[in-house]
C-alpha cells in the first residue's frame, strides 16, 4: 500500500476512522477495541430509524378496519320420496347427498359462487356503495366438513356486520334464483315431451275411435266374449241337434206303431174331443152292426140290408162332413184319417202329437240356432284382423297414456326436488359483530419491529466479533500448508 504524504497524518490521527482500511473493514477490529463502537451504534441508530419509522408511520395513518365472520353449512344426507297413483303408475324424485359424487364439490360451487362479481354487485347495492368499495370476501373450505367460513372487513363493527348480513342475503337470493331458473328450464324441457306424450295419446286414441265406429267392435273383450258366445252356439246346436234326432226317432216309432202320422193324429184327437161328432161316430157305429146283422141274414138285396146299408153310409157321410167342418182335412186325408173310437189309443196318439209338436219347435229352434252360429262366424272371420289391431291400438294407448300421466307426475314432484343441483345450505353462524379492529395489527407490527431490532443487533453482534471468528477459520488452514511444505 503506498505511503500517504506527511501532510495527511495529523488528519488521520485527528479522524474517527482512523486505522479504517478495506482489509480492516473486511476482518474487523480487535474484541476490546472500544473505538469502533461510535461506528456501529451509528449504524445501528441508521438501522432502528429504517425499522421503526414505517411501522409507526403504519399505526399512525393506517384506517382501523374489522372483521366479521359467518359460517354456512351444508347437510350431508339426501332426500327420496315416492308415490303411488291409482292405475296410472309409480312417481318417485330422489335426491342424493351433495358428497355423493366425488367429481362435484357443493362447497367449492358455494364458494366460488360466493365470490361471483353479481353477487358482490347485490349486496353493494343493497348498502348503496360501489363494489370496489364493498370489498371482497374471503371464503375459508374446512377440509372433510361441509362447513363454508366467510369473513368480510368493514370500517366498523356495525358496518362489518352488514356486509356480512348483505352477503349472506345475495347469496341466498342468487341460489334461489339459480334453482328456479332449473326448475323452469326442467318444466319448459318436460312441457315439451309432455306435448309429444299427448299427441301420441291423442293420435292413438283418434286410430282406436275410427276402427271402432268402423267395425262396431269396441274392445278386444267383446271380440273374445264373440268367440265364447260362437262356442256356446256350437255346443247348444249340437245338443239340439242330438235331441232333435231323439225326438224325430221317437215320432217315427210311434207312427210307424198308430199307423198315422203326427197330423192325423192330431186331428183324430180334435174329433173326438167335439160331442157332436162322437154322436154321429157311434151313431155310424150302430148302423154298421145293425148292416153287419142284416147282412148275416139276409142277402145283399134285401130290403133290409139296403136300408141298413143307406143308413150306415148317411151316419158315415155325416160324420166325415162333421170331421171335414172340425179339421178342415181334405177328402184324401179323411180318408186316410181312423174316424173310430179312439179308446186305448189315445194316450200314444197324444204322445205322438206331442212329440212331433216338440220336434218341430225344436227343429224351428235349431235352424233359427244355426243360423245365428253362421252369422257369428261369418262376423267373428271378419273382426279377427280388427280385433288384433285394435288390441295393439289399445296396448299402445295404455302405454302412451300411462307415459303421458308419469310424465306429469314426474313433473309434479321433480317441483318439490328443489336440491337436486343446488344442495340444501344452512346458516351456522350469523355474522359476528366484531369487538376488536382487525387492521392495523399493532401487536404484530410491534412484534415484527422487536423482531427486526432483535436480527439487527444479532448482526452487528456477529460483525464485532467477525475478526476472531476469520482468524480461526484462516489458522488451521495455514498450519496445513505449513506441514505439507517438505524439509530440505
Amino acid at each position: 500500500m503506498p505511503l500517504l504524504p506527511r501532510s495527511f497524518v495529523p488528519a488521520l490521527v485527528r479522524s474517527p476512522l482512523r486505522g479504517l482500511t478495506f482489509a480492516r473493514i473486511l476482518r474487523g477490529g480487535r474484541l476490546a477495541d472500544a473505538g469502533r463502537l461510535p461506528r456501529y451504534l451509528g449504524l445501528f441508530a441508521i438501522g432502528a430509524v429504517c425499522i421503526w419509522t414505517p411501522i409507526t408511520t403504519y399505526l399512525s395513518t393506517a384506517p382501523l378496519r374489522y372483521t366479521s365472520g359467518l359460517s354456512l353449512i351444508l347437510p350431508g344426507s339426501g332426500a327420496s320420496a315416492s308415490v303411488n297413483l291409482d292405475r296410472i303408475g309409480q312417481a318417485s324424485s330422489f335426491a342424493s347427498s351433495p358428497y355423493a359424487h366425488s367429481s362435484v364439490s357443493p362447497t367449492e360451487t358455494y364458494k366460488r359462487l360466493l365470490a361471483a362479481e353479481r353477487i358482490l354487485d347485490a349486496a353493494a347495492d343493497s348498502m348503496a356503495m360501489p363494489t370496489r368499495t364493498f370489498g371482497q370476501p374471503r371464503i375459508e373450505l374446512v377440509d372433510q366438513t361441509g362447513l363454508i367460513h366467510v369473513s368480510i372487513t368493514g370500517t366498523s363493527p356495525e358496518d362489518a356486520k352488514a356486509r356480512g348480513d348483505a352477503l349472506l342475503s345475495a347469496f341466498f337470493s342468487e341460489v334461489e334464483a339459480l334453482r328456479t331458473d332449473e326448475l323452469n328450464m326442467r318444466e319448459t324441457g318436460a312441457g315439451e315431451a309432455i306435448g309429444d306424450y299427448r299427441e301420441a295419446v291423442l293420435a292413438t286414441r283418434s286410430e282406436i275411435s275410427r276402427l271402432q265406429r268402423e267395425t262396431g267392435l269396441i274392445s278386444a273383450a267383446q271380440f273374445e266374449a264373440l268367440v265364447a258366445e260362437n262356442d256356446t252356439l256350437a255346443l247348444r246346436v249340437q245338443d239340439m241337434s242330438a235331441t232333435l234326432a231323439d225326438k224325430s226317432e221317437a215320432v217315427a216309432t210311434l207312427t210307424a206303431a198308430l199307423r198315422t202320422t203326427p197330423r192325423l193324429a192330431s186331428a183324430a184327437l180334435k174329433l173326438h174331443a167335439d160331442t157332436a161328432f162322437t154322436a154321429l161316430v157311434e151313431e155310424m157305429s150302430d148302423q154298421a152292426a145293425l148292416l153287419s146283422r142284416k147282412s148275416s141274414k139276409f142277402g145283399e138285396n134285401h130290403p133290409e140290408v139296403r136300408a141298413a146299408r143307406d143308413g150306415h153310409a148317411t151316419a158315415q157321410s155325416a160324420a166325415l162332413a162333421r170331421a171335414r167342418a172340425i179339421t178342415g182335412l181334405g177328402h184324401d186325408a179323411l180318408a186316410a184319417l181312423d174316424i173310430s173310437h179312439v179308446g186305448n189309443r189315445a194316450a200314444l196318439l197324444s204322445d205322438l202329437v206331442t212329440l212331433d209338436a216338440e220336434r218341430a219347435g225344436l227343429a224351428a229352434e235349431l235352424a233359427e240356432t244355426d243360423a245365428r252360429l253362421r252369422a257369428a262366424r261369418t262376423r267373428q272371420m271378419a273382426l279377427i284382423d280388427p280385433a288384433a289391431r285394435l288390441e295393439d291400438l289399445q296396448r299402445d294407448f295404455a302405454v302412451a297414456e300411462a307415459v303421458f300421466a308419469s310424465a306429469i307426475a314426474r313433473t309434479q314432484t321433480n317441483k318439490a326436488d328443489l336440491f337436486a343441483s343446488y344442495p340444501l345450505v344452512q346458516v351456522l353462524e350469523d355474522p359476528s359483530l366484531p369487538t376488536d379492529p382487525s387492521s392495523p395489527r399493532r401487536k404484530l407490527a410491534m412484534a415484527a419491529g422487536v423482531a427486526a431490532t432483535i436480527f439487527m443487533l444479532i448482526g452487528f453482534s456477529l460483525g464485532w466479533m467477525r475478526r476472531p471468528l476469520i482468524d480461526r477459520l484462516i489458522t488451521p488452514a495455514h498450519a496445513s500448508e505449513a506441514q505439507m511444505v517438505p524439509a530440505e
